[in-house]
Order: C-alpha cells, then structure tokens, then sequence
C-alpha cells in the first residue's frame, strides 16, 4: 500500500522521519523512538530510530516496550465509560457515593505542610461550594493535586506521603483511605489542575466490577483488543524489548534514569496505576487508537458505542471553559503544550485551532507520557499517531510534539 492511496506524501513521511532523527535522536535529546501514522483504515508508516539501550548498543526495534505513563489515562477512562454503558456508575454521581470515606472531604483555606517526616501538616479547611463528582476526576477539575507540582502546601503533603506511589502497601485501597484524611486543594469545578484524579477513577473501576483494577484492564480491553505487550509490568521473557529511561545529564547528552534490564517494572507494582502504570508498544497502543478512531470497535470486539466515543471530542470543562483559563496562576504543569484546547475523559481535545498555532482539527483529541512519549487522534482526518521514546524531565518534550504534529499534517495531500 502507497501512502499515497490513503492521502497521505511518501515524501513527506520520510522528510517526518529524517526531521525527528536529526533533530532529537542525533542531537542527543532521544535514544531513539517509534512512530506509527494511521489513516483510512490503513497503517501508512511504521518506523524506528536511534537506541533502545544506549550502554548495550541495543538499536531501537519497532516491537520495543514502553513505559507510557500518563497515556495510561485515556485507557483508564475508556474502562470508567464502559461501565457508564453498562449504568453502573454516571458522570455526574456524586464520588461519595462510591467511596462513603470522602463524604465530608474539605477544602484547604491555610497552614503550613509538615516539618519532617512525622508531624502532619496544619491546615485550616472550610466545605467544598459543592461535593466531587465523577466527571470531575475524568477532567482533572476534582481539587486533587500530584505532589511532583511543588505548588501548594497541599501537594507538599501528597510528596510526605508519597501519595499514589506504586509501591504503597495495600494498593488502591490504602491510596483511597490516604487522601481521605487530606484537604482538597480547591472546590471541585473551580480549576483545571493536574492530578491522582485518574487513579482514582481506576479505585472505581475496581470497585464497581469487583475484578481488581489490572485484571479489568486485562480481560475486559488489552486481551479481547490483542494488547498482548500492554500491562503493569514487563515479564522476564520480554525483557530483551523493553527500552530503558533516560533524563538529559548536566552539560548535555543523557544518562540513565532507570535501567530495563534493573527495572522496577519487572515485577507487578502493588499499586496499579490509572493515572500512569501501563507499559505498552506502539503498535498496542495504536490498536487502542485504531478501536476509539473507528467508533468503539476494531476487529469484530466493541468496546464502547460510537456516541461515547463521540464525548471524547467534545469539551467537558465547566463552562466551555478552555484549559489555559482554568489553570491556578502558579499552576504550569501540563501534557498539553498550547492554547486552544478543552479537556474531555482522560484526554486533552482542540477546541480552538487557531490559539494552537499548528494544524490539526477541532475535536482531535490526546494526550502525552512523562517519558515524551505522545499520541493524537484526529476523527475528521480519520487520523490515528502513536509516538514512543522514553526520556523524562527533558524540556524538549512539548516542542517535540509541536514538531510531530506539523509534519504529520504536512504530509496530508488530501
């Protein structure tokens, strides 16, 4: 099959290619990556460069695994609306209802957070405007914080506890019972601001189909959509795919920051992680792609409707509020780089395409990992992109996906 047939520039995919290896492979800002480009029903491009192991001389393969991070998400709120379909839980149900513990959950007005390891913070709390309900945690407007944003006494609270560490004993449940006893951050609805608010989506799912959270995932999406490298661990017989994570080194270049063949995710975490767990393929995560892009259904297994794959098109943000106007001032965390876009289930979405200052279509929506790594899919296109890499904490991350978004539009010819 030519690119061609489907819309799409040989030429200009090449050009994609070659760009992205210069500019962040050669340059030393990637070991290498993966990226798959969808379109029409057709898998237009498949392609690899650079290093999956730099010390070992390993070359990047296009069967390498991931660790995706926060492109858990979408997957995760793909499994809360499958038991929304089944009337088991609704986007406006009060959380309480599920988690009776957070019925009287208050909000933090002042205090400091805690001096050492063993004395709690003080906090001076008030009552929320109103209760959290479960569209807020699927939009991040839930008054949950993550303790990495170093924003707020609260989050101050969250990196004490290590909340939603994924070695915290007892799992889901002991994370649920920890944020119990802590302050939101804000009234739930009042701000957009980055958080657990997915994991803890992953607690209901738990709860509601009585599996735990990881067997869900497992037999209810990754098996039945042959997902087969996708999970909260790599096994010993996979191990030989799965890539390391690197962190740019003072002075430039990149060092190690945790070694695949030492890795935590040999083994399963105690705490399976909605919010950021998953390690996957490219080729995996765009065939979950490839199910929301064609309605809810691939290869004869439906997961979702097509009109509740429809909402993740659309802005569910109060208001019609865009994300740049609900951020907290201080709040500059996110893994959407640019103006112009909403937040949906789990995903960011175009609103505005203008305010992106790059192509695309209003209604795409996506998301991003901490390790870079990034997807888009674009319905009006017919559009699905999957790109993998693993360094975290570069700067270059945003950019990056700036750049992957305008050459892959610049190879559309129709």
């Amino acid at each position: 099959m030519k690119p061609e047939s489907i819309g799409l520039s040989s030429g200009r995919l090449d050009r994609l290619h070659r760009r992205i290896t210069e500019k962040y492979v050669d340059s030393g800002l990637l070991p290498g990556f993966v990226v798959q480009i969808f379109r029409r029903g057709e898998l237009a491009r498949s392609s690899a460069a650079g290093s999956m192991d730099i010390s070992r001389n390993k070359a990047m393969r296009e069967d390498a695994i991931f660790r995706i991070y926060s492109m858990t998400k979408p997957i995760t709120a793909v499994a809360l609306m499958m038991l929304a379909e089944e009337g088991r839980i609704a986007l406006d149900d009060e959380v309480h209802t599920f988690i009776p513990a957070w019925k009287d959950l208050r909000v933090y007005v002042s205090g400091v957070p805690s001096l050492g390891p063993s004395t709690a913070g003080q906090f001076v709390t008030a009552p929320p405007r109103r209760r959290m309900k479960v569209i807020d945690l699927a939009r991040h407007t839930s008054g949950l914080t993550y303790g990495f944003l170093m924003r707020t006494a609260v989050d101050a609270e969250y990196r004490r506890l290590k909340i939603g560490d994924f070695q915290t004993e007892g799992g889901l449940e002991a994370f649920i019972a920890q944020l119990a006893n802590l302050p939101l951050d804000f009234s739930p609805g009042e701000y957009w601001s980055y958080s657990v608010s997915i994991d803890v989506l992953g607690y209901l799912v738990e709860k509601i189909s009585g599996q735990s959270f990881g067997e869900f995932l497992r037999t209810r999406i990754f098996e039945p959509l042959a997902m087969n490298d996708t999970g909260f661990s790599v096994p010993a017989g996979k191990r030989e795919r799965f890539v390391s994570c690197y962190m740019p080194k003072k002075g430039g270049g990149l060092e190690v920051q945790d070694d695949a063949q030492n890795s935590t995710y040999a083994e399963p975490p105690k705490l399976e992680s909605g919010g950021g767990g998953l390690v996957s393929t490219a080729s995996d995560y765009m065939r979950f792609c490839r199910m929301m892009l064609n309605g809810g259904e691939l290869d004869g297994v439906r997961l979702l409707s097509p009109k509740t794959v429809e909402m993740f098109s659309l802005n569910l943000l109060p208001g019609g509020k865009l994300m740049a106007d609900m951020m907290p001032a201080e709040a500059l965390f996110s893994e959407a780089g640019y103006a112009g876009v909403g937040f949906s289930i789990g995903c960011g979405v175009t609103m505005d395409l203008a305010k992106t200052h790059v192509p695309g279509s209003v209604g795409e929506y996506f998301w991003g990992g901490a390790a870079s790594t990034a997807f888009w899919i674009d319905p009006k296109e017919e559009l699905a992109v999957v790109f993998m890499t693993q360094v975290i904490g570069t700067e270059a991350r945003l950019a990056l996906r700036r750049d992957l978004r305008s050459l892959v539009y610049s190879a559309l010819i129709d």
